[in-house]
């Protein structure tokens, strides 16, 4: 409770670059308390948080004890894979990354593995959806309108997808080919995260964190990240890992590197694997992460 209450004190009257720093260490309290609820002097329990939050006084105080139960939230949530992240026909996990090894269908939105999609076409079903049987359009102005008409309806998915058809524009590969316009995309995948898409939120990510066709803003791409990370998007939450691997903080790296490659995704692992040779990953975490 006392190393809670003195934690809030100090982001309390930290200056900004500071309480980057204080965040850090707030996230790093959480995924100790997540791994070892039993280490009194570095982990907080639910019970401290809460007594903490209500002796909270000034705004800056509430705002430390805001950033103490988002941390908490950031390593505790999203360990299973995320909605929509498996085939609706053979019901499995699909192959990450997701959509090197699968494809949304626009006449249903579904999404539908690689696998899934050659056994039917050697069944001889070419012609239609593996899913839903609808016939495919033959053209591209088709396939727009069966997206465009999804997405008014405020598929989130189909939202997200028509973003990404203006973000790529001609280079597009199948079905629908539209002139580049990024800012447009941006618009389209800020409503579809607002919708719920952890892919929209894994777009404006990548957008905001590299400056892609908008201004840079870190803070916003990673905030991003972190909220498809706590849905369950893999490769965001292995995005946190590297932020935090390549500013040295690489205890709270490998928490997010561990829930990634529990999950099922090779590149966290072989991460893991290379920070046990340095030192940086115990023997015994390098064994968790293998056995997923």
């Amino acid at each position: 409770m006392k190393r809670v209450q003195n934690w809030i004190r100090s982001f309390a009257g930290a200056s900004q670059p500071r309480r980057r720093t204080l965040k850090v260490e707030a996230v790093a309290m959480a995924a100790r308390d997540v791994v070892s609820r039993d280490d009194a002097q570095t982990s907080y329990s639910e019970y401290d948080l809460k007594e903490a939050t209500a002796d909270a006084g000034s705004d800056g105080e509430k705002e430390a004890a805001a950033t103490l139960s988002y941390s908490k939230t950031l390593l505790a949530e999203g360990h299973e894979r995320a909605e929509g992240e498996t085939c609706n026909i053979c019901l499995l996990p699909i192959e990450l990354p997701v959509g090197r090894h699968s494809m949304f269908k626009g006449c249903c939105m579904q999404r539908v593995c690689n696998g899934c999609i050659l056994a039917a076409q050697q069944r001889g079903i070419n012609d239609s959806c593996p899913f839903c049987r609808t016939s495919l359009p033959d053209d591209s102005a088709s396939c727009l309108a069966m997206l465009r008409e999804r997405a008014g309806r405020g598929d989130a998915d189909a939202v997200n997808q028509l973003g990404d058809q203006y973000y790529l524009g001609d280079r597009r590969f199948y079905e629908i080919r539209l002139a580049r316009d990024a800012s447009r995309a941006i618009e389209l995948w800020t409503e579809a995260a607002e919708l719920g898409s952890v892919d929209a939120h894994y777009n404006l990510g990548v957008a905001y964190f590299r400056g892609v066709h908008v201004r840079e803003d870190k803070p916003r791409g990673i905030w991003h990240w972190e909220q498809a990370a706590m849905k369950g998007h893999v490769l965001c939450r292995d995005n946190l890992g590297a932020i935090e691997f390549n500013e040295g903080n690489y205890e709270l790296a490998l928490q997010h590197y561990m829930i990634s490659a529990k999950m099922g995704y090779e590149k966290p692992l072989n991460t893991i694997k290379g920070m046990f040779a340095r030192g940086r990953a115990t023997k015994a975490q390098y064994a968790e992460a293998l056995r997923g």
